[in-house]
């Protein structure tokens, strides 16, 4: 699954040991540029975090995957990027506008196919 979005927030990184021996998570929370913005944090596990940790503002398309589990009768979701690819406004569209755009990323001009010097009706 992929999500796009701009980097609003890089948390601190966390670290520690388990019966598996050291581990390192990072997350980070992005802003998508749906009509109606998401805010969805996600996190990166091990070396993953020195080759691919994005940076605030950076707007990146993340592959992600969504895993939830079960602890002492609650469940928790967690939201892991495997890979995350740079991105920019042009590619995504600005999130304030919601003007429809082209793949040249201009505005389309609608033609209803009357003329607006004509008072006929269509039918």
């Amino acid at each position: 699954m992929e999500i796009k979005g701009k980097v609003i927030t890089v948390l601190p990184e966390q670290n520690g040991e388990s019966k598996n021996g050291t581990w390192r998570k990072q997350e980070f929370v992005i802003e998508t540029f749906d009509q109606y913005p998401k805010k969805v944090c996600m996190e990166i596990w091990g070396d993953k975090i020195d080759d691919m940790m994005p940076k605030e503002g950076q707007e990146v398309t993340a592959s992600i995957n969504i895993e939830s589990r079960e602890w002492n009768g609650r469940w928790f979701t967690n939201v892991k990027a495997w890979k995350i690819e740079s991105g920019s406004t042009e590619d995504f569209g600005n999130p304030a506008d919601n003007t429809p755009r082209n793949a040249s990323g201009t505005t389309p001009i609608l033609d209803d196919g009357f003329d607006d010097d004509d008072d006929v009706l269509p039918f």
